[in-house]
């Protein structure tokens, strides 16, 4: 072989940089999911603010006509409220723990919710 043969090694350095620099240069947003990502983090947070604040609203309201229908003005009221209250943390506690799955989906007993398997 002649020295025209060989390969030049600084070409074959300057290619194998770009390919480098190439794999390792961020990816733009559209590939890594940055507006659905943003999306359902937003579905997330306007679906946990609104089963919070429905699950109060119904509660007090349940209490102002069970007051109304008995005459115990104000605790029936005050106690459902705190009641809604609750079901509200339940149901924010619910939706907070199965972020990983499907709506609806339960996790069988034992087996860790791994975030990305759902992505295979």
């Amino acid at each position: 072989m002649s020295d025209s043969d060989k390969p030049d090694p600084l070409a074959r350095l300057g290619q194998e940089l770009d390919r480098a620099q190439a794999a390792r240069a961020p990816r733009p947003a559209a590939e890594r999911g940055g507006a659905g990502n943003l999306q359902q983090g937003m579905g997330l947070g306007f679906r946990i603010g609104i089963e919070f604040v429905v699950a109060i609203v119904v509660a007090t309201g349940l209490g102002w006509a069970i007051d109304q229908w008995f005459g115990t003005r104000p605790w029936g009221t005050i106690l459902l409220f705190f009641l809604g209250v609750g079901a509200g943390m339940v149901n924010v506690y619910r939706a907070v723990t199965g972020l990983g799955m499907a709506v609806g989906y339960r996790q069988p007993a034992g087996k860790p919710v791994v975030k990305g398997d759902d992505e295979e």
